[in-house]
């Protein structure tokens, strides 16, 4: 444990999901000032939510637990940003839809943000993002010494056009991203570190997300279709979860249910065109919920890395004389409390 905090750095965070914007906040919090980077459109990485004529899907994270204490803490400073979801219904199902047994415990409480997931990593953001500290839609392709200034980084990125950036003067830099995209970006970078054979070892699955509305239940006398629970996890070959997204607190009332194929299901179909996938998911969805009537909306998603199967086994990896870090779920697990615990523990190692 250092003994003084550093004095305010320059710190650069890549990736804005639950880690990064962790990460960032406490940063910001403790005072330095931090710049966040993301490829995307918004903030939110896995904790994402897709919009639709219909309503919202959490196609991404389908709901959190709070079992680190710190966690619980850092959620209290906004708790209009989450609801308890009443997910006591969830029950395991075989391959033809039956129910098997009893799924997830009822005693621990799920909870999801609102009226999104997307929401709370949006919410921690908004400080930053009102410092105008949040670049969206930039790609960091390298990672490098800083020309000008010695022993600082820079940063080269695309923007949404193709256009190219240079961002300088960095203390440090800390990727908070998917492990596979960290070692692409470090070698790319030709950063030599310590970290890359461990890095190596963690395996991710993907995951392919079926996203469908039904607004013809929305009628006198019919408030749901199909099944009277809200969330499942499945036996089925295709399918690993399913969850009625209606069910979920701060959400409209029209059907829509999210599913998430099983992990091997989605490597060995990793490759095919979504029209393929969001049809063959269909009929698994039929034949676990028995719901046959017609989705109004469809839409998919593919994750490449949804699940870490084996992680890193630490919360994270920091090089102080580097001053170059890293964080992510992958590193503990793939809740959204290891993403939070990895980039806490980044942060208060950099600060």
């Amino acid at each position: 444990m250092r003994a003084t905090p550093r004095p305010p750095q320059h710190i650069a965070v890549v990736g804005a999901g639950m880690a990064g914007i962790t990460c960032a906040r406490t940063l910001q919090q403790a005072g330095h000032q931090v710049t966040v980077f993301e490829k995307s459109r918004g903030l939110g990485g896995r904790m994402a939510t897709r919009d639709s004529a219909f309503g919202s899907f959490d196609h991404g994270a389908q709901y959190f637990t709070v079992r680190d204490a710190r966690f619980l803490l850092a959620l209290q400073t906004t708790p209009q940003l989450c609801k308890r979801w009443s997910a006591n219904t969830v029950q395991v199902l075989d391959e033809l839809g039956r129910v098997a047994a009893a799924g997830l415990p009822t005693h621990e409480a799920h909870w999801v943000a609102t009226p999104g997931m997307k929401s709370l990593v949006a919410g921690w953001a908004e400080p930053l993002v009102q410092a105008g500290r949040v670049e969206l839609q930039t790609r960091v392709v390298r990672v490098e010494r800083d020309t000008v200034q010695a022993g600082q980084w820079q940063l080269r990125a695309h923007g949404a056009d193709d256009s190219q950036h240079v961002f300088s003067g960095f203390d440090a830099v800390v990727l908070a991203m998917p492990a596979a995209q960290v070692q692409t970006l470090l070698q790319t970078s030709k950063q030599m570190v310590t970290w890359s054979k461990r890095i190596d070892a963690v395996q991710v699955a993907p995951c392919w997300t079926l996203m469908l509305a039904f607004p013809q239940a929305v009628q006198p006398g019919l408030t749901t279709l199909g099944p009277q629970w809200n969330a499942a996890r499945s036996t089925h070959h295709r399918i690993a979860w399913l969850a009625r997204e209606s069910s979920k607190p701060g959400r409209s009332a029209i059907e829509r249910w999210t599913v998430q194929a099983s992990a091997a299901w989605s490597q060995e179909h990793l490759h095919d065109d979504a029209a393929r996938v969001e049809a063959k998911l269909i009929k698994a969805f039929t034949e676990v919920t028995g719901i046959r009537a017609e989705p109004t909306h469809v839409d998919s998603q593919r994750w490449l890395y949804a699940k870490t199967i084996t992680p890193l086994g630490k919360s994270h990896l920091w090089d102080g004389k580097k001053g170059l870090g890293v964080c992510g779920d992958w590193c503990l697990g793939h809740r959204v409390e290891d993403a939070f615990a990895s980039g806490l523990e980044l942060a208060l190692a950099a600060a």
